[in-house]
């Protein structure tokens, strides 16, 4: 699931659907009272229009039917019924080029995602699925605390799954959004195969604004390649079947390198000059814990030198604060390319993990591996 790099825009809901696996979750913010806009200065409302049907007569458009056709074996006429189906969402791309009201700092970041709420939501989530999420963690090797992590973050677990029709945000963004047009074309393209292959009618799926879907919030070219059929019904249902969600989470881990046992995060500490100049869109393990501790970072000693790591900004309220992410973290921003929504997969499955040990009925507490 490529995504694209660390957009922490601040519009939607924590937990809001809006990418292809690994785009960026949105987190609403206001911000500090001081710099609140006086109610008499503030700007009048923008009017969005209202959606429209979508023309397939363009040039851009006609180009698209007919590639498709010929590299999928589609006809075009099929193609060219179901974009004549599709609506213009003009609200769509106000969203997306909504200016940020600022970039959030990891504990405002946090705060927001990773709550005491979630955390009961996952443990409760954990145990409704317990025997499915043990024998996926057997198998795959990937730890459950962090796909119901990502579940949640996802979607609250099923909470909020979408409520736009992905045909309209594919067809919206793919033509009329020239920043990243390339991108959502290919992932019309996508959702024109998958749903001819799941049997699914592509005028009612429902997902974000960006054309993600189901619990796990997977693009169409993610759902395609990386879903499963977790319980043999001879169905990958993404939308309905948490079995079939959890299976194809631990896959997408599993097949982007997930290591069994090992560590994620860890904490450390470095010289404040350090920190204040670390860029949070390094996604690199392009350090090791040897050449951290040369640079003043302190991290743990039970780590060789030789091991391939990030050091990653995280501030704290009152300070600069620096952790230490590992391979797995890495895995993790493949999923979502920002180190923000890592740290917080991260810290909510240790928090849920930690509630299901002191039930006595985490798969750790049963001999599996930990956060």
């Amino acid at each position: 699931m490529q995504r694209f790099l660390i957009a922490l825009v601040v519009f939607a809901l924590a937990g809001c659907a809006t990418r292809k696996a690994g785009e960026p979750v949105r987190v609403a913010a206001k911000p500090p009272a001081a710099q609140r806009v006086p109610e008499a200065s503030k700007p009048e409302p923008r009017t969005v229009p209202e959606p429209t049907v979508f023309e397939a007569t363009g040039s851009d458009v006609q180009q698209f039917i007919a590639e498709v056709a010929q590299r999928r074996g589609i006809p075009a006429s099929d193609i060219e019924k179901l974009i004549a189906q599709g609506r213009h969402q003009p609200r769509i791309i106000e969203i997306m080029t909504r200016p940020a009201e600022g970039v959030l700092r990891w504990y405002e970041y946090s705060e927001k995602l990773v709550t005491a709420e979630r955390m009961d939501a996952g443990a409760r989530f954990w145990n409704e699925n317990r025997a499915t999420l043990e024998q996926v963690q057997q198998r795959t090797g990937v730890d459950a605390a962090y796909i119901v992590a990502i579940i949640g973050i996802e979607t609250s677990y099923g909470r909020n799954k979408g409520s736009w029709r992905v045909l309209d945000a594919l067809l919206t963004l793919g033509f009329d959004y020239p920043p990243r047009a390339k991108f959502f074309k290919s992932e019309l393209e996508q959702f024109v195969l998958l749903t001819r292959e799941e049997k699914l009618d592509p005028t009612a799926v429902l997902g974000s604004y960006a054309g993600a879907m189901g619990g796990p919030q997977f693009m169409p070219s993610s759902y395609r390649n990386y879903a499963l059929d977790g319980d043999g019904d001879g169905r990958r249902d993404l939308f309905d079947n948490w079995n079939d969600v959890i299976a194809s989470v631990a896959n997408y881990f599993a097949v982007h390198g997930w290591q069994r046992g090992a560590p994620v995060l860890t904490e450390a500490s470095a010289p404040a000059d350090l920190a204040a100049t670390l860029d949070r869109r390094n996604l690199d393990l392009k350090d090791t814990v040897g050449t951290l501790r040369m640079r003043n970072v302190v991290v743990d000693g039970k780590f060789d030198d030789a091991t391939p790591v990030i050091l990653l900004p995280a501030e704290l309220r009152d300070r600069p604060n620096v952790r230490v992410g590992f391979r797995n973290f890495y895995v993790i921003t493949r999923y979502n390319r920002s180190i923000l929504y890592a740290m917080a997969v991260h810290d909510l499955a240790t928090g849920i993990d930690k509630r299901m040990q002191s039930a006595g009925t985490s798969v750790a507490a049963a001999g599996g591996s930990q956060p």
